[in-house]
């Protein structure tokens, strides 16, 4: 009896109608003060008024499909400018191919802070603490997208204090000498430390040149053409008893079968 007086009074649905719509930006102001503040605050990240998004590698034409991989799940606008500006010149474009920001290097980052690899969540992460021997690697309770913010952060620092700008503004030999001083422990910090931030940071840059394009490097297969590496490949037994043959690398992509 109820639904079908509803349906006979429309002024009682505009109220129903008002009231639903209502609630619903209730509850979204609930979540973004609530939710996003939790759990998700640290994965989604309001824009600071007055930033743009990082640019997609790519040749920049319009027509050309977008890339929805190239997006930011942990890193600030900031935070994704220096990374990129920094894992550049470690992996800079030369006569060989593209360097590190075409390849979207550091978008790989990027998405591996905001997942289980960011959080250390195979690792233990328990106290006590100690200092552990050079074969142990990290074992201190920093977590790895804890110590990438720390390490960005000073490097932004270090910049300012030492040539009064910040380090996307630095030519690229200064640059260098930023990185080279975090390599070799000549700036001294007091929450991580500057050389194993160093070769965290170089180790991603690497792993994000020849990783599947799957994980938001290696931008279409590049880093691999470079290489002449075949990247993913089912099988060899179609040229394993021939003379060396260069063959096109193929992706995890490149196996799922359409219907």
């Amino acid at each position: 009896m109820d639904r079908i007086d509803k349906q006979k009074d429309p002024g009682k649905r505009a109220v129903d109608s008002n009231s639903r719509r209502k609630f619903l930006v209730n509850t979204g102001y609930a979540l973004g003060g609530i939710v996003v503040g939790g759990a998700l605050g640290s994965l989604i990240k309001r824009k600071p008024a007055g930033e743009t998004a990082p640019a997609a590698p790519g040749n920049g034409n319009a027509a050309e499909a977008k890339n929805y991989n190239r997006a930011l799940m942990f890193f600030t606008q900031e935070q994704f400018r220096i990374a990129e500006s920094a894992t550049e010149r470690i992996f800079p474009e030369d006569e060989n191919g593209p360097g590190a920001k075409s390849l979207g290097v550091a978008f790989f980052i990027d998405h591996q802070l905001a997942g289980e690899w960011g959080f250390n969540g195979r690792d233990y992460m328990t106290p006590p603490f100690f200092t552990g021997e050079k074969e142990q690697g990290y074992q201190g309770r920093l977590k790895r997208r804890e110590i990438f913010e720390i390490g960005l952060r000073e490097m932004e620092n270090y910049s300012k204090t030492k040539y009064q700008k910040s380090f996307v503004e630095l030519s690229g030999e200064e640059q260098d000498e930023v990185l080279k001083s975090f390599e070799s422990d000549a700036v001294k910090l007091t929450t991580i430390s500057a050389s194993s931030f160093f070769k965290m940071l170089r180790s991603n840059t690497l792993e994000g040149a020849y990783s599947d394009p799957l994980y938001g490097g290696n931008m279409n297969m590049n880093g691999w053409k470079m290489r002449s590496y075949p990247g993913n490949q089912m099988s060899y037994t179609n040229i394993i008893d021939k003379e060396f043959t260069k063959i096109e690398p193929s992706s995890l992509q490149d196996h799922l079968v359409s219907h």
